[in-house]
């Protein structure tokens, strides 16, 4: 993922700020590098691959025991060093693993970007995961009440597809405008309304991730 220009942060912002003048909800938007850093899977990985690795040569050579253990190590410590790469971790993973990891830190940055302290529970967050391929919506309670989980279902579907072809930008833009739309149809605007939540994009490093 390349890094968001100023003129992105921009644009993204402003396109919150106005979504939000439409309503009384709340729309934070959540960019990831990656999820999770799969660490943990891949020297799982290599560590099965290190384990195999006596299986032929003991029934099949008469390798002494010491050459095969040897062996056994360097098949171990060449997969922990391939597994020093963020892409290579990211594709052996499975893809269940990946969502399962995705949808996890998309509902830690909805508690971590306080949205489910709004009044009347009126948050919403639009969170994408570029390694996983992964977007999802979460709505706080109040939302969830009159709004049904599907009605997310094809902003997601436009947003993924725009950012696939190249025009993040725009597909944030769309998905934030129709976010609004959705809320201002339920959660009108209240005349002295206040803004509870930053309207900037917010990018997170995946470089702690485990």
């Amino acid at each position: 993922m390349t890094p968001f220009t100023s003129d992105e942060h921009a644009v993204i912002a402003d396109a919150i700020s106005r979504a939000e003048k439409t309503t009384s909800g709340e729309i934070v938007v959540v960019v990831a590098r990656a999820s999770s850093g799969y660490h943990f899977f891949a020297v799982m990985c290599a560590a099965l691959a290190a384990l195999a690795v006596p299986l032929s040569l003991i029934h099949f050579t008469k390798w002494p025991i010491e050459y095969v253990y040897i062996l056994q190590l360097a098949v171990f410590g060449l997969g922990v060093l391939i597994a020093q790469s963020e892409r290579f971790r990211v594709a052996i993973a499975p893809r269940r693993l990946k969502q399962a990891r995705a949808h996890l830190r998309a509902v830690e940055q909805f508690l971590a970007q306080n949205l489910h302290t709004t009044k009347g529970r009126t948050g919403v967050l639009i969170y994408v995961s570029d390694a996983e391929r992964y977007a999802e919506v979460i709505a706080d309670d109040g939302i969830y009440k009159k709004v049904s989980p599907d009605v997310w279902d094809d902003l997601i579907k436009d947003l993924t597809a725009q950012i696939g072809r190249g025009t993040r930008v725009d597909g944030f833009v769309t998905a934030i405008k129709t976010c609004g739309t959705i809320l201002a149809e339920h959660f009108p605007p209240e005349p002295l309304g206040e803004d509870e939540l930053p309207n900037h994009l917010i990018v997170l490093d995946a470089a702690k991730l485990t």
